[in-house]
């Protein structure tokens, strides 16, 4: 396999988790005040991606719980905090393609109105891995402290530093 062809699994996936996103926004922006929510927008968005044959089940759970992963952290933050989705992110709102600040700003808020209600419900308490897909923002290396910076949703790697595979967000 060449290196080209090791990229096309993980932009498939990248692909994916941007088109679930987009499909939890609109799910959550068609719903009414608050009747739709993140995991039944979730559910929807998976569910979709399966029946259009774009991803397999398998697949779908994943991305899903990677968007979910994404979304809980910025709703968690942004209602403990009461800052900026651009504090969450760790960098400048410039440096992101505008159609997915859209989505996370959008999304994002309709989380934090979640979390505000269901914060103990909380299963993940920002906790990436390795060869998960992660969303803009900054991830800092459990083990060394190392910085990861995403512009857009990619592919997790191992750190370059240390190889440790556990992050979690950078905060300000």
């Amino acid at each position: 396999m060449d290196n080209n062809d090791s990229h096309k699994p993980n932009e498939r996936l990248e692909g994916a988790y941007h088109a679930m996103m987009q499909r939890v926004q609109e799910a959550l922006s068609r719903a009414d005040d608050g009747v739709d929510t993140l995991n039944q927008a979730l559910r929807h968005a998976r569910d979709t991606a399966v029946n259009l044959g774009e991803l397999s089940r398998e697949e779908a759970a994943r991305v899903s719980d990677w968007v979910q992963r994404d979304m809980q952290d910025a709703g968690s933050y942004l209602a403990r905090t009461g800052h900026e989705l651009r504090d969450w992110l760790h960098m400048d709102l410039e440096l992101i393609e505008y159609s997915l600040l859209d989505l996370l700003t959008s999304v994002a808020d309709k989380t934090r109105l979640e979390m505000l209600q269901f914060e103990e419900d909380l299963s993940h308490q920002g906790e990436y891995h390795s060869g998960e897909i992660a969303g803009p923002g900054t991830l800092e290396c459990r083990e060394c402290g190392e910085q990861l910076h995403f512009k857009q949703a990619g592919h997790i790697p191992p750190c370059p530093r240390c190889h440790g595979t556990s992050f979690g967000r950078k905060s300000r």
